[in-house]
């Protein structure tokens, strides 16, 4: 009896294990060194899934830090502002007419204007990242670099739209972005009134929001696979024990 005790009792409890890790789906890490076995601690879906909500926490909130600063925009080659690409010929006429300080101005102040608005991005990206579900998390676990912004703009693109949007016209009104704006824009439509060209002006407060967004998400990515690839970028012991058990 004791010997069929023993290989039972192992059986039965290598099936529960088992189990528990399918059910979790975390892996019990294995290592082989020169033939002996070191065996990490599974991972429960409550690590996995606070571990995930503390990397984007991090993530959201380096990346906000970064992008709401004077410079933050304007002076990052990856998400400054650009003179809007559909008035480019207004930018073009505008430096043949020697307005040359005044395009500068213009487009330091379009990313004067991100840089306020993304002020206003925190408390919706940590909403939605205290409603991901377990599903939500594994879905991100397993998608490798960029899951985790993924699921932030599938999950806060329409309410930041939403929110930038006035704080955009406020932030244009503040950093008074029309005020190098009009002369541009004056001055072409005047030249297009005789010349019978297009008159433009493209709409700057959904310029500057979609922009911003796009912007802070590019910045969130880049703060997401930092933390997957280096572990310096875990910066508590529970990103060091999720990222740093189960392969990233």
């Amino acid at each position: 009896m004791k010997k069929l005790f023993i290989p039972i009792t192992m059986l039965v409890a290598f099936g529960f294990t088992s189990c528990d890790v399918l059910e979790e789906a975390a892996d019990i890490l294995t290592t082989d060194t020169g033939g002996s076995t070191t065996t990490a601690p599974a991972l429960s879906n409550g690590e996995v899934i606070s571990g995930l909500k503390e990397a984007l926490s991090v993530g959201i909130t380096n990346s906000v830090n970064l992008t709401s600063v004077t410079d933050g925009f304007l002076k990052n080659s990856d998400i400054a502002l650009p003179f809007p690409s559909e008035a480019i010929k207004v930018k073009e006429k505008a430096l043949d007419w020697g307005l040359d300080g005044q395009v500068e101005k213009f487009e330091t102040t379009l990313n004067r204007a991100a840089e306020e608005a993304t002020k206003e991005a925190l408390p919706i990206f940590k909403d939605a990242i205290l409603n991901m579900s377990i599903k939500d998390g594994f879905a991100i676990l397993n998608g490798g670099e960029g899951a985790a912004t993924k699921f932030l703009q599938d999950n806060t693109t329409q309410a930041l739209v939403t929110a930038f949007s006035p704080k955009v016209e406020a932030a244009i009104s503040k950093v008074k972005l029309t005020n190098y704006w009009n002369p541009i824009i004056t001055k072409y439509n005047s030249a297009m009134t005789f010349t019978g060209g297009q008159k433009l002006n493209p709409d700057l407060n959904q310029y500057v929001t979609e922009k911003a967004i796009d912007g802070l998400f590019h910045m969130v990515k880049q703060e997401e696979n930092k933390i997957r690839k280096d572990p310096m970028a875990r910066v508590t012991d529970l990103l060091q024990k999720v990222f740093g058990s189960i392969g990233m």
